[in-house]
C-alpha cells in the first residue's frame, strides 16, 4: 500500500478542518437559503452569516472588533487585498505604497494604481527608513500596505512600527495589512491592532477555498470594486457564500483556540527539518532569519540545483513542496521576494519552500529528511 504523500505545502493551502466541514454541511444541504431574502429560509442563512461575522470580527479585531471595525466577506484573500487598495483609492485618490515583498495580489494592485514599492533587508524585513523616504511629507498618500507575514519566506513584518511611521508622516493615509500567511501562526488581533484594513483567506487556516474577509476600520471610506445587489453594506455585491463563510468562521475560531500549542509543536518540527537538511546537504543555505519567521516556514536554497527539477523528484518520492508562491508555481522566473532580499537570480532559482501545518507529523519530517537529500544528490550527480 502506497503511503500518503508528505504534505509540506501548507502555505499554498491547508486541509479542511473537521470543525469547518461540520459547520458547512447544513448549509450545503437543507439550509440552502439566500441570506438576502426575507422569508424564514433566508433568515436562517442570514443569522448564520451574522453569527460568522461576529466570530471573524473577534478573531481579527479582538476587543476593538465590534466597536471599531466591520467585516466584509469576500471571495478570498486576493479580492480582499484588491478591495482594500482599489476601494480606498476610489474613495480617496492618492499615492499607493507597499513593500517589495508583498503577495502579487497587493503588488499588482499597487502597480495598477501607479504605486511604488519599498525595499527590504536581507531577511525580508521592510526598511522603515526607505518607507519614510517614500512617504515624503505625506502629501497625497492614500494607502500604505505592509503584509504581516511573508507567504514565501515567512518573515514577520514590524507592522505596528510601520503604522506608527505612517501616522506620523502621512496621517491621512490608510494602512492595510495582508494577514493571509500570518493568521495560522500570529495573533493578528494584537499584531495588526493599529492597521485600518486586514485581509485573510480561509483556506490558509483550515477553512474552505474561495472565501475570505477584509476587516475595515469604521473610519475608512471604501468604495466597492464589485457592483450589483449591494450586499455587505454595498461594499461587496454578490450572493453570500453562506457555507464558505460559516466554515471560515469555524476554522478561524479553532485556529485561535489552538494557535499557541500549534505554534510550539510545529516550530519544533520545522527546526528539526531545517537543521537536518542544513546538516545533510552540502552548501545548503537557509533563507532569512528563523527567529523572525512564522513557525511553519522552512525556506532553503541548494546552489547548483534547479528547484523545478527538485520538485519533480520530490513529487515522485511522495513529498509535496513548492519553489515559492503557489500563485506562480510553474513559472521559470525567480521569486520577486528573493530578488528583493538581494539574492541572486541563480540562487533564487535553487530555492525550496517547505511549509508545515497543523497536520504535519514527526513522521512526515523524517520522511522528508530522507527524500530531500537524496533528490538533491541525484540532481548534483
Amino acid at each position: 500500500m502506497t503511503p500518503a504523500p508528505v504534505y509540506l505545502d501548507n502555505a499554498a493551502t491547508t486541509a479542511l478542518r473537521p470543525e469547518a466541514l461540520e459547520a458547512m454541511l447544513p448549509f450545503l444541504s437543507h439550509h440552502f437559503g439566500n441570506p438576502s431574502g426575507s422569508h424564514s429560509v433566508s433568515r436562517t442563512a442570514r443569522r448564520a452569516v451574522d453569527d460568522a461575522r461576529d466570530v471573524v470580527s473577534q478573531c481579527l479585531g479582538g476587543e476593538r472588533g465590534a466597536r471599531r471595525t466591520e467585516v466584509v466577506f469576500t471571495g478570498g484573500g486576493t479580492e480582499a487585498d484588491n478591495l482594500a487598495i482599489a476601494g480606498v483609492v476610489a474613495a480617496r485618490p492618492g499615492r499607493v505604497i507597499c513593500s517589495a515583498v508583498e503577495h502579487h495580489a497587493v503588488l499588482h494592485a499597487t502597480r495598477a494604481q501607479g504605486g511604488v514599492t519599498v525595499a527590504v533587508d536581507a531577511d525580508g524585513v521592510i526598511d522603515l527608513r526607505a518607507l519614510e523616504a517614500a512617504l515624503g511629507d505625506g502629501d497625497g498618500v492614500s494607502v500604505v500596505s505592509v503584509m504581516l507575514a511573508n507567504n514565501e519566506v515567512g518573515t514577520v513584518q514590524p507592522v505596528a512600527d510601520a503604522v506608527a511611521l505612517v501616522r506620523e508622516r502621512a496621517p491621512g493615509a490608510v494602512v492595510h495589512t495582508d494577514a493571509v500567511a500570518a493568521f495560522p501562526w500570529v495573533d493578528v488581533a494584537e499584531h495588526a491592532a493599529t492597521a485600518d484594513l486586514v485581509a485573510v483567506s480561509a483556506h490558509k487556516f483550515g477553512g474552505p477555498k474561495g472565501v475570505g474577509a477584509l476587516l475595515v476600520d469604521k473610519t475608512v471610506a471604501l468604495q466597492p470594486i464589485l457592483h450589483g445587489g449591494g450586499q455587505e453594506r454595498d461594499r461587496r455585491s454578490g450572493t453570500h457564500n453562506v457555507a464558505g463563510i460559516v466554515g471560515m468562521a469555524a476554522a478561524m475560531a479553532a485556529t485561535v483556540a489552538e494557535r499557541e500549542a500549534a505554534v510550539a509543536r510545529v516550530a519544533t518540527l520545522r527546526d528539526r527539518l531545517a537543521d537536518g537538511l542544513l546538516t545533510a546537504i552540502e552548501g545548503a543555505v537557509e533563507t532569512g532569519d528563523r527567529a523572525t519567521k512564522v513557525a511553519g516556514n522552512c525556506h532553503l536554497r541548494f546552489p547548483g540545483v534547479e528547484s523545478e527539477a527538485l520538485l519533480v523528484l520530490l513529487d515522485q518520492a511522495g513529498v509535496c513542496a513548492a519553489a515559492g508562491s503557489a500563485c506562480t508555481s510553474g513559472a521559470i522566473e525567480p521569486s520577486h521576494v528573493l530578488l528583493a532580499m538581494g539574492i541572486s537570480r541563480s540562487e533564487a532559482l535553487s530555492s525550496l519552500r517547505l511549509s508545515l501545518g497543523i497536520t504535519t507529523t514527526a513522521g512526515d519530517v523524517e520522511r522528508a529528511l530522507l527524500a530531500i537529500p537524496d533528490a538533491v544528490a541525484r540532481l548534483r550527480r
